[in-house]
């Protein structure tokens, strides 16, 4: 009897973890990005993939990809976007001061529901509008201090 409980605790548990880790993917997971250098709509099933920051950025042709591939720096913004859009990257503390970000505090950036440590960023955020947005929080400076890109599994 001890054993067929502690195999169903044991069940349990992984049923508990790998359903968690599920539904955190489904949620995560859009199907339409636009590109980070053409900014057109693009289905992620018939991107091209660049290499950015050791993940994925969606792009619509060839051409785009050898783009981002050669000059990265000058798409970091809508890249940094994309992969906390597409889910490759969490954010960790707050991208405007660096400190803890309150779950209390945010404001959706195209998509991106981003929180802030205090009503000052998460003023900046709400005051700023459509790419200076974007800019604000997903700058390479920002990024870097509010966002940290997924470990490959």
């Amino acid at each position: 009897m001890k054993r067929v409980l502690s195999v169903a605790v044991v069940l349990a548990a992984m049923f508990a973890v790998f359903g968690a880790s599920n539904a955190d993917d489904k949620a995560t997971k859009v199907e339409k990005v636009n590109c980070v250098v053409a900014g057109k709509e693009i289905k992620i099933a018939d991107a091209k993939v660049a290499s950015y920051k050791g993940a994925k950025v969606y792009v619509c042709c060839a051409g785009c990809k050898g783009k981002v591939e050669k000059t990265p720096a000058k798409f970091a913004t809508k890249a940094n976007h994309q992969l906390t859009l597409t889910g490759q990257a969490k954010q960790v503390k707050c991208p405007l001061a660096g400190r803890p970000s309150d779950s209390s505090k945010t404001v959706d950036i195209a998509g991106v529901k981003v929180a802030f440590c205090c009503g000052g960023c998460q003023g900046k955020a709400k005051a700023a509008k459509g790419d200076a947005q974007i800019e604000l929080a997903f700058s390479d400076k920002a990024f870097a201090k509010g966002f940290k890109v997924n470990a490959k599994k």
